[in-house]
């Protein structure tokens, strides 16, 4: 009886928890957009109507989304960052945290490409963001070679690593997948990874 309480209140805990967290963040969001916008609602309305404020930024992010996608809106908001770019400030917060948000774009060319696994040179293998392909000539011809981010601290904050593309593998997850696996600590890395060598050779990968 007390192992069947014990194992159930652990169960518990950890469907709580996470289950907690969510729901307080979101609550915070909401308060925290809605806040933003809502005083100007209630003196607009003459009283408060809760969500408004979200509602009101959601049209706001799918309005500027749509200008982004039109050729002309491309041109103008290219021409508005450029003008903010040249303020010391705003470019030192701005220029980081773009790259960061858009690397995790799939339809960014810029973006994350693939997930990858390498072996350094200790027999490690280390698990990273496939970020560009490019040849190096090293005098014998044009040789094949990867970027990949390796994060070493959740996401935003990693190593570089330069090398040849037939000693890469590619595993079978997508980059979304391969993120929650960064976030929880290896923890949704599946048992059994099928992967694709850079050679285009197929084999399988127990974890």
């Amino acid at each position: 009886m007390w192992q069947w309480l014990r194992r159930s209140f652990v169960t518990g805990f950890f469907v709580i928890v996470p289950l907690g967290i969510s729901i307080v963040a979101f609550v915070w969001i909401f308060r925290f957009v809605d806040g933003i916008t809502g005083p100007y609602y209630a003196r607009w309305l003459g009283r408060e109507i809760p969500g408004l404020g979200i509602l009101t930024t959601a049209v706001a992010i799918l309005a500027v989304g749509a200008v982004a996608t039109n050729v002309l809106g491309k041109r103008l908001l290219s021409q508005a960052e450029g003008w903010l770019l040249r303020v010391p400030v705003f470019k030192t917060v701005y220029a980081p945290v773009k790259q960061l948000v858009v690397a995790f774009s799939p339809d960014n060319e810029f973006g994350f490409k693939r997930v990858v696994l390498i072996e350094d040179a200790s027999g490690r293998f280390l698990l990273g963001f496939l970020t560009r392909e490019f040849t190096v000539d090293r005098g014998s011809g044009p040789e094949a070679m990867i970027s990949v981010y390796v994060p070493t601290n959740h996401l935003y904050l990693g190593d570089v690593v330069i090398c040849p593309r037939d000693r890469a593998a590619f595993p079978d997850i997508t980059v979304e997948e391969g993120i929650r696996v960064f976030l929880t600590g290896g923890m949704a890395l599946a048992a059994r990874l099928r992967l694709r060598r850079g050679d285009d050779r197929v084999h399988d990968f127990r974890v």
